[in-house]
């Protein structure tokens, strides 16, 4: 991120993720707001899930901080946003099980995620998704193009 994003301590993070079919063809999108800038981040994966490209939203808005800042990171996935405030200890604890004892899904994707969220000071906060939420809707449309660009790639 340019520089002046960063000086601001706190920075504002909305995310999404979308699948064409699930599995298929997937897009994320995210939003980072500091300092009244923005920056707007998007990609997309040929073969992937729902749940996938949350957690790559996710993953790519904090990997685009240059340092550790105090984030709010808002999600309508409660996959997201449950799962790395209330599961992930439990999932560590059992050495990447669940409850059942069955191994994680997205396992490669939780411990990069929760790599880089040790090193800031994050709030998550879930947001009820199609609700009119306009930085919402914003992550939705970028998810989108993310399909799009990788439908034409």
């Amino acid at each position: 991120m340019s520089g002046d994003m960063q000086d601001s301590t706190e920075v504002e993070i909305f995310t999404d993720g979308a699948c064409s079919g699930n599995p298929g063809p997937g897009g994320w999108g995210a939003i980072l707001r500091a300092g009244g800038k923005e920056r707007e981040l998007f990609g997309g994966e040929r073969e992937t899930t729902n749940n996938r490209m949350e957690l790559t939203a996710v993953i790519r808005a904090l990997e685009a901080l240059k340092r550790p800042v105090r984030a709010r990171v808002w999600t309508d996935s409660q996959y997201v946003q449950k799962g790395i405030s209330e599961w992930i200890r439990g999932w560590k604890a059992r050495g990447w099980k669940t409850a059942s004892k069955e191994p994680v899904k997205n396992a490669d994707l939780w411990r990069e995620l929760d790599r880089l969220a040790a090193q800031h000071e994050v709030d998550w906060r879930w947001v009820r998704g199609h609700a009119g939420h306009p930085e919402n809707e914003r992550a939705d449309a970028l998810a989108r193009r993310g399909i799009a660009d990788i439908r034409k790639a």
